[in-house]
């Protein structure tokens, strides 16, 4: 049996969805109703304009989405887990899809019953993308404005998937922080997943370019933005806040910190709590949950996972004297 939807009549059907989750202040989630099957539909406002959708999704009937012509944002997809079909492609199972902004053709989504849908969509206005990925002269490189019509025909292609795109997926499903620190990391993955479905596009267009140098003042403000995360780390700014303080855009503040300690902010300031968390529980009176509290951490659970990932030994091992096995 196939259940054939208009766009409206799925979103008022979500309408009347109720939930029951822990939710931040910047995130919305709209459950999928009962007698079509399960799941939900969780956005995340990670940057002002830009939307974070984790899909997890599974139906009991073969659903048809008759989706009709309208103006549509910039869109990038990616499923770990299932499949279903456009139109012109296949998401899942092999592919990723972009959707440009601009006019969107009538077209239908076809899902079917039983088969579990896992993944993630980030929607934006297609100008963002000079925020992200400029170009020398600060304006949206050449090479990316075909994803930007405005008032045209709306471009849209299926990029194949690789484990790259799969483990970002992944990651970004199951992030293991709360509060401010969850909203920076996913901004960091955010970036991460939409450069890797670009890269195949850009590279075939030979715009590789060799990165260019800092300037002094803007290295002195990269050095100023890590004695404030260094300062900060159990309440530590958002990255538009960060840099704003700073005085220089989010771009150039990621560029700089690859550039200058070789990783991102967020990375940095990871790797800066558990250097100070190891410290701590090996000098100190501290508890493992005093110590997961002072450096910003208000999961336990989670704070151990991140301290194996860099030491190879757990907090409670630390902190009755077990030798460091792995420093990566």
């Amino acid at each position: 049996m196939t259940i054939t939807l208009t766009i409206e009549d799925y979103e008022e059907l979500l309408e009347d969805s109720t939930f029951d989750l822990a939710l931040e202040q910047y995130e919305h989630l709209e459950e999928i109703p009962k007698h079509l099957g399960r799941g939900y539909f969780r956005e995340i406002e990670v940057y002002p304009g830009l939307l974070l959708i984790i899909v997890d999704k599974e139906y009991d009937h073969d659903i048809t989405l008759k989706i009709p012509v309208s103006n549509h944002a910039l869109q990038f997809g990616a499923l770990a887990l299932g499949k279903y079909t456009d139109t012109d492609g296949q998401v899942g199972e092999g592919y990723t899809f972009i959707s440009g902004g601009g006019v969107q053709r009538q077209a239908d989504s076809c899902y079917h019953h039983s088969q579990k849908i896992l993944g993630v969509d980030i929607i934006m206005p297609p100008h963002l993308l000079r925020t992200f990925f400029p170009g020398q002269d600060g304006e949206m490189l050449p090479q990316l404005q075909f994803l930007a019509k405005e008032n045209d025909w709306q471009t849209l292609i299926y990029p194949k998937t690789n484990p790259a795109i799969q483990s970002v997926v992944l990651q970004i499903i199951n992030c293991p922080y709360q509060g401010i620190t969850k909203r920076m990391y996913l901004q960091g993955k955010v970036i991460e997943l939409m450069a890797l479905q670009l890269a195949p596009f850009l590279e075939d267009n030979k715009v590789r370019q060799l990165a260019p140098r800092l300037k002094t003042d803007t290295i002195a403000k990269i050095h100023y933005a890590k004695d404030i995360l260094q300062s900060r780390l159990e309440n530590p700014p958002l990255l538009s806040e960060l840099a704003q303080e700073v005085g220089v855009s989010e771009s150039t503040l990621q560029k700089g910190f690859q550039m200058q300690f070789g990783t991102t902010v967020f990375g940095y300031l990871t790797n800066q709590r558990m250097e100070q968390a190891h410290q701590l529980l090996h000098s100190s009176d501290f508890t493992v949950a005093e110590v997961a509290n002072i450096v910003g951490y208000s999961h336990l659970g989670h704070f151990a996972a991140a301290f194996k990932r860099k030491f190879g030994i757990t907090p409670r091992e630390c902190f009755f004297g077990k030798t460091i096995v792995s420093g990566l």
